[in-house]
């Protein structure tokens, strides 16, 4: 059966891949890239398990693992060979644009720099990951979509987000994990050299306190799966808001699922921003309607804590809110470690030496459950500042496009953008939240994609006065 799922994952990359580098070599849309990752990193962690299941080949899955950088690489490579006159591209560069190169120059210097402990190979593929949202951020900012590929863009996004509902009710119909079937704790065993833990056998991320499921559907884990829900969620809502009232039965669907997703997933630090995120809409986007049904949702979930959850539950809550939760206290402790790193070398003490990615060494890591300490621990306080800065700029820029252009499928992925970003600002807190690709890489292509049609609008603008 095993053997039979591989060779159906084979088919669909295969056929993916095809598709994507025929239309990036031959037609020159390098811009395609994006619909990789739409269709590819959603499923990237648990395909991988499948695939070594049957095969027990690192060499196979190494040729799934790093598609997407072929891809990506592939896509940039195809922009400057498709500008024949690329030195005379008029570049315009934005503060996002600016705040990027820094961020990214200096990522490159510290990969050169004899600093830190971590092995040249390690620094090597955590420049690599840093490099990659860089990427989808350059090729977006300088793509240009008609119609109909925003169209077939959100339609991706719709479909993620319900297929991710539908696995949701499997597992929870099944009482499993996907992960359970999918070799996954195999995988990271094997591969990545982390042994299995929790009462599931897969990681503790998998479960609550009080040992109740954390489902995380087709995605990595539950926390990837409770970010990722937020993308959902908003493009969602915009279409909801902008398309004709006959037609809102499907948006309406998606948000659904959407929210449903983030409560399977259990997520304190999503499911908080999930709010941040509406409150923000409501705010910034000045639809006030949204103030009231988010207030009405979170009175509905403190009646439900107060009066019909579980014990074990309610106190889950409880603990969150006190800080007694065990979770909450590891990203404590955590926090203060970087932060005393950080106020010990406050240039920063080499790449590779912070975070939960597989090349950082955990013998040698300092901190690792907060995306802004993880890259100030490792490039210093400014390299954390000019991350912080990116974000700010980013969400500036973006609620701009969404109130100047004229495009709607422009505001549309202006207002995702944004909406994503900032909904996203809390699980940074909580996680190496730059891990979870799909969301963070399509957030980075939604920025560069508004960065693009401000720098448009801005220089029409100048032409026309």
């Amino acid at each position: 059966m095993s053997l039979i799922v591989f060779l159906l994952i084979s088919i669909l990359t295969v056929i993916l891949t095809t598709w994507i580098l025929r239309k990036i070599l031959l037609e020159g849309k390098y811009e395609y890239a994006i619909f990789f990752v739409l269709y590819y990193l959603p499923f990237y962690v648990t395909g991988l398990g499948l695939v070594y299941l049957p095969t027990r080949s690192i060499l196979i899955v190494n040729i799934f693992q790093y598609l997407k950088e072929l891809v990506l690489v592939t896509g940039v490579l195809s922009f400057v060979f498709y500008h024949k006159s690329f030195f005379q591209y008029p570049f315009r560069l934005h503060k996002v644009d600016m705040l990027f190169l820094a961020f990214i120059g200096l990522g490159f210097l510290y990969m050169v720099l004899p600093l830190g402990e971590a092995s040249t190979v390690s620094k090597v593929v955590y420049f690599k990951n840093l490099l990659m949202p860089g990427l989808v951020y350059f090729l977006a900012r300088n793509t240009q979509f008609d119609e109909q590929d925003a169209r077939d863009l959100f339609k991706g996004i719709f479909i993620i987000a319900l297929l991710a509902f539908i696995v949701n009710i499997g597992e929870k119909l099944a009482a499993t994990h996907l992960q359970s079937h999918t070799g996954f704790a195999i995988f990271l065993q094997e591969v990545r050299d982390m042994e299995p833990s929790g009462n599931y056998g897969l990681a503790w991320t998998f479960e609550t306190q009080s040992t109740s499921r954390r489902l995380a559907s087709f995605f990595a884990d539950p926390l990837e799966l409770a970010s990722s829900v937020l993308l959902g969620f908003s493009a969602g809502l915009i279409w909801y808001l902008t398309s004709k009232r006959e037609d809102w039965t499907v948006y309406a669907i998606v948000m659904g699922a959407s929210f449903a997703s983030l409560l399977f997933s259990s997520s304190r630090a999503a499911f908080a921003s999930f709010f941040v995120m509406l409150l923000f809409i409501a705010v910034i986007f000045r639809l006030y309607k949204l103030l009231l049904f988010g207030g009405a949702v979170f009175l509905l979930f403190v009646v439900y804590v107060l009066f019909f959850a579980s014990e074990d539950f309610y106190f889950f809550v409880i603990d969150t809110i006190t800080f007694e939760n065990t979770s909450s206290v590891g990203h404590v402790v955590e926090w203060l470690l970087a932060l005393e790193s950080m106020v010990a070398n406050p240039l920063g003490i080499g790449l590779a030496m912070s975070g939960n990615v597989g090349v950082v060494d955990e013998e040698l890591r300092v901190g690792g459950e907060n995306q802004y300490l993880i890259y100030g621990v490792q490039l210093g306080w400014i390299g954390m500042f000019l991350y912080i800065l990116i974000l700010a700029y980013g969400i500036k820029t973006c609620i701009q496009v969404f109130r100047l252009s004229d495009n709607v499928m422009t505001a549309r992925i202006a207002f995702v953008g944004a909406a994503v970003k900032v909904g996203l600002l809390l699980p940074l807190f909580t996680a190496n939240a730059e891990l979870y690709s799909y969301v963070a890489w399509m957030s980075w292509w939604m920025v560069g994609y508004s960065v693009n049609a401000f720098q448009q609008i801005k220089y029409s603008s100048i032409q026309l006065s």
